[in-house]
C-alpha cells in the first residue's frame, strides 16, 4: 500500500512539475515569484505584527538566482494544492536575496542589507525557510527568534509536516519535528 502511495504521489508531483515548470515566473531579480509572498519594506518587526494582524505566522523565504533546489521547491512542492493552500492561509512570506541589497531590519533593530544580514544569520543553504513565533523579545536576532529553519529542498510530505507542525505550535509540546514527521509518515 505504501509503495502504491508513493508512486501516485510521484505521478502527482510530475504532473505538477511538467505544469509549472513551463509557467514558473522569475523576478527581475532572479528570483522565483509566488502570488503568496508579500511585498514588504523587509522591517521584521512591522512585518511580524501584520502577519500577526491577519492571524497567519511570519515565514522568511532566503533564496538566490539561479538556485536549482529553489526552482524544485518552486516547481514541484509548493505548487502541490494542499501544500499551497496551507501556505496561503496561514503564513505571511517574505522573500529575501542572499546575495540581495535591499535593506532588511532585524528584530534587534540593525539594518544591513539582505546578502550582509543572511550573513550575520549564518545561513547557508538556499532555500532557507524560517519560521516565528508570535513576538519576538527586542533584543534577540531572527537567527535565534526562529522557532524552526528548514535549509534546502525537502520532499513535498516533509514540507507539509513542517508547515503544519510550526502552524500547530508543536515546538511548545515537546514533540520534536522528528517524531511528529514519523507519527504522520505512519498514518
Amino acid at each position: 500500500m505504501r509503495k502504491l502511495a508513493t508512486a501516485l504521489q510521484a505521478l502527482v508531483l510530475a504532473g505538477v512539475s511538467a505544469q509549472v515548470a513551463w509557467g514558473a515566473e522569475l523576478g527581475d531579480d532572479g528570483l522565483h515569484k509566488a502570488d503568496w509572498m508579500r511585498e514588504t519594506f523587509k522591517d521584521l518587526r512591522e512585518d511580524l505584527a501584520e502577519a500577526g494582524e491577519e492571524g497567519k505566522r511570519l515565514m522568511l523565504l532566503v533564496e538566490q538566482r539561479g538556485c536549482i533546489y529553489c526552482a524544485k521547491m518552486h516547481e514541484e512542492v509548493f505548487p502541490m494544492p494542499e501544500i499551497e493552500a496551507l501556505i496561503e492561509e496561514t503564513y505571511f512570506v517574505v522573500q529575501l536575496n542572499m546575495f540581495g541589497d535591499v535593506e532588511v531590519i532585524d528584530f534587534d533593530g540593525e539594518a544591513l542589507p539582505e546578502k550582509d544580514m543572511v550573513r550575520k544569520w549564518n545561513v547557508l543553504f538556499t532555500p532557507t525557510a524560517m519560521f516565528f513565533p508570535e513576538t519576538v523579545p527586542e533584543d534577540v536576532t531572527a537567527d535565534r527568534a526562529a522557532v524552526a529553519v528548514m535549509p534546502g529542498a525537502f520532499s513535498a510530505s516533509t514540507t507539509m509536516h513542517l508547515l503544519e507542525w510550526v502552524r500547530d505550535a508543536g515546538y511548545e509540546n515537546g514533540e520534536t519535528f522528528q517524531k511528529y514527521h514519523a507519527r504522520r509518515l505512519e498514518q
